[in-house]
């Protein structure tokens, strides 16, 4: 079997912790310790993320959508591929060297997604991104961490507590939509997006897209 190689690694902003890109033949992972955060072969549920999103605004002719984490990609392709030509997607990443990974090492896996005109990049936080704004998208997709649970920088909890989805719920247009990503169930979270004020639909999807793999979760949460 072909070994591991790691390519580089880079710091979590307002974190001690560490990301590392490996490869192994055209297979990629992107670590943080022993968990392993992504991986390019298991790309399923985080284009579902867009795809179940985009379903939601399918009706709106020139949708703003933005997404927190770049990651490997997953969900900008798919985002790309359902929405039209008149769409306009704006990738939030906290992590600068994850972009320079996308136009490096893993280009091959990325393709001409990152020049599609309809994107535009911001090495920066989402949340001040969504703080920011006020009735600027019509879908918020966010895949940040491991789930509404943070596993790689203590901040992003700001995203998933009372306050970070009230600030999302104001940046959304009306009739917009919320789009959470969670390698597992959290019944606590699905309660708080009620409170603040969001219809929620919880779906299941497979890591891999297709029958077998692991189960993730994804929240489709509506602004009224």
């Amino acid at each position: 079997m072909i070994p591991w190689e790691k390519i580089d690694t880079a710091k979590i902003p307002g974190s001690d912790e560490e990301l590392r890109l490996m490869r192994r033949g055209k297979e990629f992972s992107i670590k943080l310790g022993s968990n392993e955060l992504m991986n390019s072969r298991l790309s399923g549920s985080e284009a579902a993320l867009a795809t179940l999103a985009a379903k939601q605004i399918e009706n709106v002719a020139k949708p703003v959508v933005l997404i927190g984490g770049l990651g490997m990609g997953f969900t900008l392709r798919a985002a790309l591929a359902v929405l039209g030509s008149k769409a306009k997607i704006v990738v939030s990443e906290l992590v600068p060297a994850v972009v320079t990974w996308a136009r490096g090492p893993m280009a091959e896996v990325f393709g001409d997604s990152l020049d599609d005109a309809r994107v535009s990049i911001q090495e920066t936080d989402v949340g001040e991104i969504i703080r920011a704004k006020r009735s600027a998208f019509d879908a918020i997709l966010l895949d940040v961490d491991n789930g509404p649970e943070g596993l790689t920088r203590k901040g992003n909890d700001a995203l998933y507590n009372a306050s970070g989805l009230t600030a999302a719920k104001t940046a959304l247009r009306p009739r917009g939509v919320l789009a959470v990503w969670s390698s597992g169930p959290n019944a606590a979270f699905t309660k708080r997006l009620g409170r603040a004020g969001f219809d929620v639909n919880e779906i299941n999807v497979r890591a891999t897209g297709r029958g077998g793999g692991a189960r993730h979760l994804i929240w489709i949460a509506r602004k009224g």
